[in-house]
């Protein structure tokens, strides 16, 4: 068996349960129909790179599950009675775009039944602690304007509330949390917010050699991608070479250089294939500032998010590895 179909088979094994029941499962031909969208040369490279990255980062129904299992009983948290904290919580269903969040309460409401006998809807009566979950927060876009709308209407003069996610990227939170203060203080209610996580991640704008993003270290010398980064109203941060990240993401900087350069031409290039993108679809994912792009290489069962490469999930004419939900 050749290398190339190892890996293949390896990356379709990891990411099974994509979209599971929406899509077929990714198979070892609908990767190699993707991947032979790029040069001969650095195919087989791509592949060994997302087949070490994607068992750090993709995270499947199972993965999902077994974090909130954790949290279930997490002692910091919950305290040595998790039956009786669980019952006092109110659970936000607030989100604005996307359903990661009900799909989030979903799986959790099931467990806490399971442990506790009583699910999310028979929680919180006459409380004024809340639970914001989530999977991962990104830009702090979606978390900032869910609270904004939260503050500004329906939420109590005094409360406390939990947001918890399976990872977060630091530089968006502490965005997010900025604006979401500022609200408070300007209502004058009287909120205080915590942040649970086990995975916090770099995104590259306060400390771009550490970052856990694609973050290229030179821009291709290619007319098309040369003219996408003039057009740019700041020249890109770029990362110095041999930073691996605060997470140890990538195998190598090879391997990490190889996605980021490939990314970047392809996502150049699904830009020009593609009218229907915005301008905030950067080559490596969505993204208001202008830039390269997000570069996140995070993915779950549920959906691949837009600030992930558009390489990644773009669709017609360009061959998506993970078809994408929209909002």
């Amino acid at each position: 068996m050749s290398q190339r179909t190892v890996l293949l088979e390896s990356i379709a094994k990891i990411t099974a349960d994509y979209r599971a029941g929406e899509l077929a499962a990714p198979t070892p031909e609908h990767i190699d129909t993707w991947v032979n969208q790029f040069d001969r040369a650095v195919q087989e490279p791509i592949l060994q790179e997302l087949n070490h990255v994607f068992k750090k980062t993709y995270f499947s129904r199972k993965k999902v599950e077994e974090f909130l299992i954790s949290l279930l009983n997490a002692e910091k948290l919950v305290g040595d009675d998790p039956c009786a904290f669980w019952k006092t919580v109110n659970f936000l269903n607030i989100q604005g775009g996307g359903k990661s969040q009900i799909e989030m309460l979903h799986i959790f409401d099931g467990l806490l039944q399971a442990q506790s006998g009583y699910g999310i809807d028979e929680c919180g009566e006459n409380s004024s602690i809340f639970v914001y979950l989530d999977d991962f927060i990104f830009s702090g876009n979606r978390l900032r304007h869910d609270f904004e709308n939260w503050v500004g209407s329906v939420a109590p003069q005094n409360a406390v509330v939990h947001i918890i996610t399976i990872g977060l990227y630091k530089y968006g939170k502490n965005y997010a949390n900025q604006k979401i203060l500022m609200t408070i203080k300007k209502l004058q209610k009287n909120i205080v917010i915590t942040y649970w996580n086990i995975l916090p991640l770099e995104d590259g704008f306060s400390n771009t050699n550490a970052s856990d993003v694609l973050c290229p270290t030179q821009i291709p010398n290619e007319p098309l991608i040369q003219q996408y980064v003039q057009g740019l109203r700041f020249a890109p941060k770029l990362r110095q070479a041999g930073n691996l990240g605060s997470n140890a993401i990538f195998s190598s900087d090879a391997g990490r250089h190889v996605l980021e350069q490939e990314f970047l031409k392809a996502g150049v290039k699904i830009r020009e294939m593609c009218p229907d993108l915005n301008k905030y679809q950067r080559p490596l994912g969505n993204m208001v500032l202008e830039s390269l792009g997000f570069g996140s290489l995070i993915v779950t069962f549920r959906n691949c998010p837009n600030n992930a490469p558009l390489a990644l999930w773009a669709g017609d004419p360009w061959y998506p590895l993970f078809p994408r939900k929209t909002n």
